[in-house]
C-alpha cells in the first residue's frame, strides 16, 4: 500500500473465526519472517472482496485504522517531553495520533525513520540520541525515559554562506583539479 506522503508500508488483510489480535498476529509473522516482511498494520475482514474474475479486489480492501497497528489500547501522552517526543513519531512516521505505549516499529518504523526520529529529537530536544536505543526502547514512554536520561548537547547546524561567483578551495581539492587538468579529464 502507498500513503499520503508516499512511503509504502505492509498491511496484512486476515480472514479468520474468532477475534484476532494483532500482536499475536506480529509475534506470529515475526517468527516466521525477516522483520523487515512484518506488515505495518492487521485488518481482520469477514470475507475477501473478489472481482467479477475471482480476483482480489483492491480497491474494495479497506484503509487500516489505528486499532489495525499495534494492538495496544491509546494512552495518551502523559509528560511534556512524551508529548513532544510523540509529536515528532507523528511527523516521521506520517500518522495523526501516537501514544505512550505505542511501539515504534509496529507504527511503520525502520531503520531508516529510526535515523530520521534521531536526527530529530537532536534538533528538537537538544539531545545526541544513539540510534541504538530506538531499537533498544521502542516504545514510546520506554524512549522518552531514556532521552530524560541523557545529558543535553546543543545542536550546532552548519550556517549558510552568502552567495558568490566563486567559493575558495583546500589544497587538497585544488591540487585534484590540476591534476585533472593535465591529465585531460573531461568532468
Amino acid at each position: 500500500r502507498q500513503d499520503k506522503g508516499a512511503d509504502s508500508y505492509l498491511c496484512a488483510y486476515v480472514v479468520g473465526h474468532g477475534k484476532l489480535e494483532a500482536a499475536e498476529l506480529r509475534r506470529y509473522v515475526g517468527s516466521q519472517l525477516p522483520s523487515y516482511m512484518v506488515p505495518a498494520f492487521f485488518v481482520e475482514l469477514a470475507e475477501v472482496p473478489l472481482t467479477p474474475n475471482g480476483k482480489v479486489d483492491r480497491r474494495g480492501l479497506p484503509e487500516p485504522e489505528r486499532s489495525a497497528m499495534g494492538g495496544e489500547s491509546y494512552v495518551a501522552p502523559r509528560t511534556e517531553l512524551e508529548a513532544k517526543l510523540a509529536e515528532i513519531w507523528q511527523s516521521v512516521l506520517g500518522i495523526a495520533q501516537v501514544g505512550a505505549k505505542d511501539h515504534f516499529f509496529e507504527l511503520g518504523g525502520h531503520s531508516l525513520k529510526a535515523t530520521m526520529l534521531a536526527a530529530r529529537v537532536y534538533k528538537e530536544l537538544n539531545v545526541n540520541l544513539p540510534l541504538r536505543s530506538i531499537f533498544e526502547a521502542p516504545r514510546l514512554e520506554e524512549l522518552a525515559q531514556r532521552i530524560a536520561e541523557q545529558e543535553e548537547s546543543k545542536y550546532a547546524s552548519i550556517e549558510r554562506t552568502e552567495e558568490r561567483s566563486y567559493y575558495p578551495v583546500s589544497s587538497a581539492q585544488r591540487r585534484m583539479y590540476i591534476l585533472n587538468q593535465l591529465e585531460g579529464a573531461q568532468t
